[in-house]
C-alpha cells in the first residue's frame, strides 16, 4: 500500500544580495512606476494577453485547453507559438515552478498571464466503493509580472463510466473560465496596488565578511508539513519554497510561497511554518531581523 502522509524538509537560506542600492535616481526612473500604474489601470483585462499551455501534450489536456480558450473573455495568444516559447525555457518541472522560472516563461511568451494545465480521465477504486472514473483538470495560473501562481483550480467529476465523467468536466468549462476571468480581474488590480517589500537583510554567503559571527534563524521545534490527501490521490512529487520575514524577537512578520505545488501543499507549508516558534538570526550575539527561504520536499512513498 501507499502511505497517505510523508514529507522531508530542509532549511535553505537565501544568499544576500550584493551591493547597496544607489541613492541617485533620475527623474525619469522616479516617474516610471506612476506611468506604468496609469497605463495598467487604463488597459482593460480583456486586452491582457494570456497563454494556455499543456506541457504533457496529452490529447485530453489539449482538448480542455482548447475549450477553455473558447470560453474565456481574455485575449489568448496562439497556442503553437506559446508552446514553442515555453519550451525554450529550461525547467525542472513544468507544474512546480519557482517565481523566477514563471517570470522567464512570461517574458519568453510575451504574455501578462499564463496557464499551465493538464487534464485526464482515470479509473479510481477504493474499499468504500466499487470502481468508478474521475475526470479532472489541474489549472495553474501564473502572473508574468510578479511570477506568482495567483490561482490554482482542480475541477473533478466522478461517474460510473469514463465518458460520463469527461462530459461533466466539459460542461463545467464555461464556469471554470468565468471563475478564472473574475480572479484575474481582482489579481490584476491587486498587483498594481501592491506596495514594494520593505528592505530586510538576508543570510550572507559563507565566505563573506558578514558571515563572521552570524547565526541563522532556526525553529525551536521542527514540524513536518502534512502531505495532503489530495496530493496523495494524484501521486504528487513536488517542492514548495516559502520566504519568511522574521523580526529580531523571532516573530514572523510575513510569509510568501515562492515555489508552488498546488494540491493543498502550499497551504500546508505556510500553516506549518507559522505554527513553529523561531529563534531569530544573530550577529555577534545580537538578534537581528532577517528574510530567508525554507524549502520542503514532498513525495508519496510505498508503505509495506
Amino acid at each position: 500500500m501507499r502511505s497517505q502522509s510523508f514529507t522531508t524538509n530542509r532549511l535553505f537560506l537565501t544568499q544576500s544580495r550584493e551591493g547597496a542600492k544607489t541613492q541617485r535616481r533620475s527623474s525619469l526612473s522616479s516617474f516610471a512606476p506612476l506611468l506604468l500604474c496609469v497605463l495598467a489601470l487604463n488597459f482593460p483585462l480583456a486586452a491582457q494577453r494570456i497563454a494556455i499551455l499543456t506541457p504533457d501534450k496529452a490529447e485530453s489536456s489539449r482538448t480542455f485547453a482548447g475549450s477553455l480558450t473558447e470560453k474565456t473573455s481574455l485575449h489568448v495568444l496562439d497556442s503553437d507559438l506559446s508552446e514553442v516559447a515555453f519550451r525554450s525555457v529550461s525547467l525542472t518541472d513544468s507544474f512546480n515552478l519557482t517565481r523566477d522560472e514563471a517570470k522567464l516563461i512570461g517574458a519568453a511568451i510575451g504574455c501578462d498571464y499564463f496557464i499551465v494545465t493538464r487534464s485526464a480521465t482515470q479509473r479510481r477504486s477504493s474499499f468504500q466503493r466499487k470502481e468508478y472514473y474521475e475526470a479532472f483538470a489541474a489549472v495553474h495560473i501564473f502572473s508574468s509580472r510578479s511570477g506568482r501562481m495567483v490561482r490554482w483550480l482542480l475541477p473533478r467529476f466522478e461517474a460510473a463510466k469514463p465518458y460520463t465523467a469527461a462530459k461533466a468536466l466539459d460542461i463545467s468549462i464555461p464556469t471554470i473560465a468565468a471563475e478564472m476571468d473574475a480572479a484575474l480581474l481582482r489579481i490584476n488590480k491587486a498587483e498594481i496596488d501592491e506596495p514594494p517589500l520593505p528592505a530586510m537583510e538576508e543570510p550572507p554567503e559563507a565566505a563573506s565578511p558578514l558571515a563572521k559571527g552570524f547565526r541563522a534563524p532556526i525553529p525551536f521545534r521542527r514540524i513536518k508539513p502534512e502531505y495532503t490527501e489530495i496530493a496523495g490521490l494524484f501521486d504528487i512529487t513536488a517542492t514548495v519554497e516559502i520566504t519568511v520575514d522574521l523580526d529580531a524577537a523571532g516573530t514572523i512578520l510575513r510569509t510568501e510561497i515562492t515555489r508552488w505545488a498546488g494540491y493543498g501543499l502550499d497551504e500546508s507549508v505556510e500553516k506549518t511554518v507559522r505554527a513553529m516558534n523561531w529563534r531569530p538570526a544573530e550577529r555577534n550575539g545580537k538578534p537581528l531581523p532577517m528574510r530567508f527561504l525554507l524549502r520542503y520536499n514532498f513525495k508519496k512513498v510505498e508503505k509495506n
